[in-house]
């Protein structure tokens, strides 16, 4: 699974990417969303790829973020939907809202700031497993 954090606003952005952001479920700085692996995902991140940062998900992390800022829908709760989410259901089919509200990251971004690419030090695109960390400083 991805996890997709967005980092920038949206001032002066190019209308198909604010598009993007809403079929993303991104619709603020600082919000997150977790999305299965699939061609139609990865094109969508190309397109937006300037204004967030990207990473594939741990089970601990998604476990974490899932108990302390996930909002469940009725009879549903972290454990089912963590379960629901590992065998490959989406969000909306798990009870759960595919959109996070977390704060800045404790320490900041990395050094490079929000306006760099993340393999130049700074904190957009894609990071790997690091996604994970910056989940953490982010909860």
């Amino acid at each position: 699974m991805y996890a997709i954090v967005r980092l920038r606003g949206s001032i002066k952005t190019a209308p198909k990417v604010r598009k993007t952001f809403e079929m993303l479920n991104l619709t603020r700085a600082n919000h997150a969303s977790v999305w299965k692996e699939e061609p139609s995902i990865l094109n969508m991140l190309k397109k937006v790829e300037g204004y967030v940062t990207f990473g594939k998900i741990s089970d601990d992390a998604l476990a974490e973020m899932l108990e302390k800022r996930g909002r469940f829908e009725e009879g549903s709760d972290a454990k089912k939907a963590l379960a629901a989410l590992k065998e490959g259901k989406s969000a909306k089919e798990a009870g759960v809202k595919n959109c996070f509200r977390l704060s800045p990251p404790k320490k900041g971004y990395e050094r490079g700031g929000i306006k760099k690419p993340y393999t130049l030090g700074g904190a957009l695109g894609d990071r790997g497993e690091a996604i994970n960390d910056l989940i953490r400083k982010m909860l």
